[in-house]
């Protein structure tokens, strides 16, 4: 790569959630640059080969440089490059709408469009203030969210996510919505020993916040099937059973926030069909065009587009890109080749095996958990594993952002070492991975982390 592009990425391109003293000055490093992917790996301006271990950021399901998927963008550019979703319709998103529709649970049969997954997140909970208006519970418009879970950048979606030091620089945020605990079975503080009570208790936790603020208030449950944030929290058996009970109880909505969970992260083509629960809206994104376009869908019941056939109704909402032709045919050509490339079933027949690589990790000593599902796994990296201390902020500091994160990148592997909640080291790679991949996986956390042992 010339001097003049690195030095224009340094002057010019302002980079997301990246910390940028690093470019600057006499001690400046590189911006890592990716120029081209293959199937599993991406390669840099340098011609270096990794392996990339979170599919980009959760979302290329199928892997780099698939024709197919370009060419029904470029095909469609061609056709009809663009036409809003403002009451006019295209082929394209017509024919995705219905094929979402067909696998999505129960009778969520709308698909609303967007650009990505937090204009999804902002819809739904537009859409859940809109409808209890429209039928007669118009103080119903709080939500309730978990804690350390992130939903999103824009007001609304950073105001339902529960990780303060996201927040506090953009506060005042959107009021009204309110944190409950999460399900990390590792660090429970109490049923930690039985995962069944400690997931009714922690279900039953919603119930007891949308008791406290007024059920006559609380518009939506927003939760997701596996939750990212602190590092991969499944749900306890019998959680969203019980959710659901309380949701039911409450006239509350459900939200299944699958923007990483859908589209085969988890073996399904839903997390809410994984585990086995009915939520009245899906958000989703990333996945459904494994990023080859940008695009994300709120996906709603039956129930809840009632209000807006009456005459002259409007759910007075929606997004210039919402529903791109281009997008949405790629989304549509994407799905094709999940199913008949068997994508989930190649998940589910290889998901163990991934586990179990992970799992191999648990001998070292900074290894205090391996937890996930699916194609989607955070390992918790501990100072102690008989106590499960963690790190001091400075500590993690050096460890995970001096250290972990730029060596696994230097050894090879593309993934993510974050201390959203504790640190964790999370993997996601793309759907087509095998037990190639997850063993140069393990090799290289093996190495990386045996070190970081050595520098505490």
């Amino acid at each position: 790569m010339s001097e003049h592009l690195q030095q224009a990425a340094k002057d010019h391109l302002w980079l997301h959630f990246t910390r940028h003293g690093g470019y600057v000055g006499p001690d400046a490093v590189d911006v890592p640059v990716m120029v081209r992917g293959e199937g599993a790996y991406l390669y840099d301006s340098a011609g270096k080969r990794y392996l990339d271990g979170l599919a980009g950021l959760f979302v290329s399901q199928l892997g780099h440089g698939r024709t197919e998927l370009a060419d029904a963008g470029a095909a469609q550019a061609r056709e009809l490059a663009f036409m809003p979703l403002w009451s006019y319709a295209h082929p394209p998103a017509i024919e995705l709408a219905e094929k979402v529709a067909g696998y999505a649970p129960g009778d969520l049969n709308r698909v609303f469009f967007t650009s990505g997954g937090g204009e999804a997140v902002e819809s739904a909970w537009k859409l859940a203030k809109n409808y209890f208006k429209l039928t007669g519970k118009p103080m119903k418009h709080k939500v309730i969210s978990r804690t350390i879970a992130y939903h999103g950048t824009t007001q609304g979606a950073l105001s339902i996510t529960g990780l303060p030091l996201l927040k506090q620089q953009f506060e005042p945020l959107v009021p009204s919505t309110f944190r409950v605990p999460n399900t990390n079975i590792y660090r429970a503080p109490l049923h930690g020993d039985d995962p069944e009570a400690f997931g009714r208790w922690a279900a039953d936790q919603i119930g007891v916040a949308i008791e406290q603020e007024g059920p006559d208030t609380v518009a939506a449950v927003f939760l997701e099937p596996v939750q990212n944030a602190g590092g991969c929290f499944p749900p306890p058996p019998g959680y969203f059973d019980r959710v659901r009970e309380i949701c039911d109880e409450h006239d509350v909505l459900l939200v299944s926030d699958e923007v990483i969970c859908a589209f085969g992260r988890l073996g399904t083509m839903f997390g809410a069909e994984r585990y086995g629960y009915q939520p009245d809206i899906i958000t989703c994104a990333k996945g459904i065009t494994s990023g080859y376009a940008p695009l994300g869908a709120m996906i709603a019941s039956d129930r809840l587009m009632e209000p807006f056939l009456a005459e002259g109704a409007m759910f007075a909402h929606g997004y210039t890109f919402g529903g791109h032709p281009v997008s949405t045919a790629v989304g549509l050509r994407n799905l094709q080749l999940f199913e008949s490339e068997g994508v989930l079933e190649h998940v589910r027949a290889n998901e163990g095996g991934f586990r179990a690589t992970l799992e191999r990790l648990l001998d070292l000593p900074i290894v205090g958990d391996v937890r996930g599902d699916g194609y989607f796994y955070g390992i918790e990296l501990v100072k102690d594993k008989a106590t499960k201390e963690s790190f001091t902020a400075e500590e993690s500091e050096r460890l995970l952002y001096g250290f972990v994160s730029k060596q696994l990148f230097a050894e090879g592997l593309y993934c993510r070492a974050d201390d959203r909640g504790d640190p964790v080291v999370q993997l996601a790679p793309p759907l087509i991975c095998d037990q190639q991949h997850f063993d140069e996986m393990e090799q290289i956390l093996r190495t990386v982390l045996d070190k970081a042992w050595s520098l505490l």
